[in-house]
């Protein structure tokens, strides 16, 4: 479904990460590890197509993702730090608009269902500009739920979420994966329900040696 062969991403002269090689299959969860600093985020925005400050390749279902591009974007949905909620919609209209950008059409009903689900029940015609950040990235997960979307990169999805919101998350990732679909995700949850699903990758595995790098000390940074 997807790979990456042979990547490297440099930042400020750092090299964060290199000869980092990994293949996704259909029912897979591939967990991000690493400190602040490591690359996480950096890493999931090079695999959705948003970062092209990198050496190696990605390749999507055989093809270079740099020439299929328009069609993984349709396959895929990415869950950044930030949910890309437009203050001046309503969480339905959010919901719809984002849909559409995917090509995915949800009936109303299920739209009013899946915020119900993140507790967002009686919020849905309210602009989410009176909402809080929280309140956002519920809107961004209730989309989430509904999404077919084979591929889903989620940076740090369980932020911001209370423990029935957990194993409501939880259950919705085991019901991706089981479904065929994969996930590639940043986060420090322990997924107890997808334990024979996940395969780890710790990206300190990955970084540049002190010595590759000319740095004295490689530290923590600003960086995701």
């Amino acid at each position: 479904m997807l790979e990456v062969a042979k990547l490297e991403c440099e930042r400020d002269d750092r090299v964060l990460f290199s000869n980092l090689s990994i293949q996704l299959s259909p029912g897979q969860l591939l967990q991000v590890e690493g400190c602040n600093g490591a690359g996480k985020t950096t890493l999931l925005r090079v695999l959705a197509g948003l970062c092209g400050d990198y050496r190696g390749e990605v390749i999507w279902q055989g093809q270079k993702l740099s020439s299929i591009y328009a069609e993984f974007r349709l396959s895929t949905f990415y869950f950044g730090h930030k949910p890309a909620v437009k203050t001046e919609l309503t969480p339905i209209e959010n919901i719809l608009w984002r849909s559409n950008l995917r090509n995915e059409r949800y009936p109303e009903p299920s739209i009013f269902s899946a915020l119900e689900q993140v507790n967002l029940a009686g919020y849905e015609e309210i602009p989410c500009g009176q909402l809080s950040a929280g309140q956002h990235r519920r809107v961004a997960l209730a989309d989430l739920s509904l999404s077919a979307t084979p591929l889903w990169i989620l940076d740090e999805p369980f932020t911001a979420i209370d423990m029935e919101g957990v194993a409501w998350l939880e259950q919705l990732l085991a019901r991706h994966v089981k479904k065929n679909g994969a996930v590639v995700m940043t986060s420090h949850q322990s997924l107890s329900k997808l334990s024979d699903r996940v395969t780890k990758l710790p990206l300190e595995a990955y970084a540049a040696s002190d010595e590759e790098t000319g740095h004295e000390e490689s530290g923590a940074c600003g960086y995701e």
